[in-house]
């Protein structure tokens, strides 16, 4: 499993013309689920993104977390985080989890993050999507399993 998370201003996800989510301050998560991820992979990393300490105190110091500033998040499925660039010229995506299993595993951690306390959107499972966010920092960590 792989996450690429940004502290963000705003974001929001557009489906074929129409928003279909969209966060104020926080952060917007791509999750790449690979195979072998379990629902207790799941939980860890969501934790993990929610408790991380991102977000800038009074003294202006990397201090605060998602939880601590009561943000929002934004979830958006994103398999080709687990494709494989080393060789040749076309990625490979061999170790991305099927789609019926990356599915659930994604709906998990939508309910991980709201388990947490945390206000959170989604995007649309396999859809092709536009993305769009307005970077706070910009911020951005790329979180492994």
């Amino acid at each position: 499993m792989k996450a690429i998370i940004q502290r963000v201003k705003e974001a929001a996800v557009t489906v074929e013309g129409q928003e279909v989510s969209r966060i104020d301050k926080g952060i917007l998560t791509f999750l790449g689920i690979a195979k072998g991820d379990t629902e207790e992979h799941v939980t860890k990393m969501i934790r993990k993104i929610c408790e991380l300490r991102i977000f800038e105190d009074d003294a202006g110091k990397m201090n605060l977390s998602l939880q601590d500033i009561g943000g929002q998040h934004l979830l958006v499925s994103q398999f080709t985080l687990v494709g494989d660039c080393n060789a040749g010229r076309r990625p490979s995506f061999t170790q991305a989890e099927r789609p019926e299993v990356a599915r659930q595993l994604y709906d998990s951690a939508l309910a991980a993050s709201r388990t947490l306390g945390v206000r959170t959107a989604g995007g649309v499972f396999q859809a092709n999507m536009s993305v769009s966010l307005v970077n706070d920092g910009p911020v951005t960590f790329i979180i492994e399993k």
